[in-house]
Parts: C-alpha cells; sequence; structure tokens
C-alpha cells in the first residue's frame, strides 16, 4: 500500500528559505518514516521507509520561513515480509516502476509554540499529488558531539487516506486510514 510516507515527510518547516535560513541534509542513517493500517481488525501492521534524500532550509530565528523537501523510491519501503512488499508493489497497489518516487514538498508552516509547528506541503504518491499537513516537533538544534557540525532533530505525525492516492483496494476491511511517524535528523551542508 502506498501508504506512508509523507514523509514525507517528513519533515519538517514551511515555505521558501530566505537569506538567513541555513541548509541541512537528512541523516539517511538516522531518519526514518513509519506507518501502520489496521489489518482487518485481527492486528496493527506496519511498515516503513528508510535511507531517503531531502533538505531542509532552516531559519531558527524565523522557522516559519523556513523549507523541507524530501523523496524516495516508492520500492523502497520496508515491511518485514517479501511476500507483503510484493503484494504491495503489484497492480493491487502501487505498481511501482523501479524509478518511481515518493515526494514531500512544504508550501507553508504555522508555528504553534516554542518547539512546534504544522507543516503544510504537497505529498506526491502514486501519481497523485495532494496537500497535507504534519504535526512537527524541533526535539534538538545543536552542535552534534560526535559529527562536531551543527545538527538537527525533528519528529512529525499525519494521518493519510490510502483512497486518496488510488490505494484504496480492500478497504475498510484494510483501514482506509494510514497513521505515520516521522523522525529525522539532519546536518548541516558544508
Amino acid at each position: 500500500m502506498k501508504i506512508a510516507f509523507c514523509a514525507t515527510a517528513l519533515a519538517l518547516l514551511g515555505t521558501g528559505p530566505l537569506a538567513d535560513s541555513v541548509k541541512y541534509n537528512l541523516d539517511p542513517s538516522h531518519s526514518q518514516i513509519v506507518f501502520s493500517y489496521d489489518h482487518i481488525g485481527f492486528s496493527t501492521t506496519y511498515g516503513m521507509f528508510s535511507g531517503f534524500a531531502g533538505e531542509i532550509n532552516f531559519d531558527e530565528s524565523d522557522p516559519a520561513t523556513s523549507s523541507v523537501s524530501v523523496s524516495m523510491q516508492a520500492k523502497s519501503m520496508i515491511t518485514g515480509w517479501e511476500a507483503r512488499l510484493g503484494h504491495f508493489m503489484s497492480p493491487d497497489f502501487f505498481d511501482a516502476a523501479d524509478d518511481e518516487m515518493v515526494s514531500f514538498r512544504s508550501t507553508g508552516i504555522e508555528v504553534t509554540g516554542e518547539n512546534t509547528a504544522l507543516i503544510i506541503g504537497d505529498l506526491n504518491l502514486n501519481g497523485v499529488t495532494k496537500s497535507i499537513t504534519l504535526d512537527a516537533q524541533l526535539n534538538k538544534a545543536d552542535t552534534h558531539p560526535m559529527a562536531n557540525k551543527r545538527w538537527l532533530g525533528f519528529d512529525a505525525t499525519t494521518e493519510l487516506k490510502r483512497s486518496d492516492y488510488g490505494l484504496g483496494a480492500f478497504a475498510p476491511a484494510i483501514s482506509d486510514k494510514v497513521n505515520v511517524k516521522i523522525s529525522l535528523e539532519a546536518m548541516i551542508d558544508e
């Protein structure tokens, strides 16, 4: 199920980069998008994306002017079971080409607290682009003790509806609603 992402979203912060923003590249080894959905009422099934690419242009003094973009191959999904992944990539769901990408690009931000914001952006999934909102939190902005350079850490959540992206097979037995959790780190681009 092309359920996930949001990455991509991913991640976090607003509109277009301004002069005071600093570019950070996602750390693929510490960035994940985990999705879950109800499987016929018997269980909650999980999957994830990891190792994806993206960047955050972050203005710490004015987060509303920051931006994020993330992309990944649809076939980079991890389900923990080869047969499930095969089904997700079949015509029932993704029918994904090897180079099909899932992407998220922020279009706006609403700062909701000292370290929280709603990130609005365009999610392109299964050839469909729709606006989604990420409920985001800045966990930490500091010097990484091992890399000795500036680092960011974010968490975010959202909810997607599979059928909005042409992926509604077997609903409602398999829930149309997909919960998405994003956790990522990004390093200053030097």
